[in-house]
């Protein structure tokens, strides 16, 4: 409940953290999973929290998701958790590369890709979109 109590822990995150200082054992999964039963813990709460946190730091969806899936969190509900934020990501795009680069446009092809790298950093640019 002391992890809980400071912020929304995933459940594979909560494991781990209790098998790290405690040691493997059932008891670990049992208290998770009455945890998880009381609604004290819920991946999809966390998922949600976290998406909105890091979309507030101007992180992008690629970056998002693919750090939501290190955290335990299975694609499904990440899917179902993007379908239900109402971020603007062209808007978050924008301001980061405004706060980032100033408003002035690329002046040649190797600061446009310096542009692009720093995006597909930030998760904004999928390898694809290049």
């Amino acid at each position: 409940m002391d992890l809980l109590a400071r912020r929304e822990h995933s459940c594979y995150e909560l494991t781990r953290k209790l098998t790290h200082r405690f040691g493997a054992s059932e008891l670990i999964r049992g208290e998770v999973e009455r945890l998880r039963d009381e609604k004290l813990q819920s991946d999809s709460r966390y998922a949600e929290v976290y998406l909105r946190s890091r979309a507030q730091k101007l992180y992008g969806p690629q970056r998002i998701k693919s750090e939501l899936r290190e955290r335990g969190i299975n694609d499904a509900l990440i899917n179902d958790t993007f379908a239900q934020s109402d971020i603007d990501w062209a808007a978050n795009q924008q301001k980061l590369l405004q706060n980032k680069f100033g408003v002035n446009a690329p002046l040649d092809f190797k600061e446009k890709a310096m542009r692009l790298r720093f995006l597909q950093y930030r998760g904004f640019v999928g390898i694809d979109d290049l």
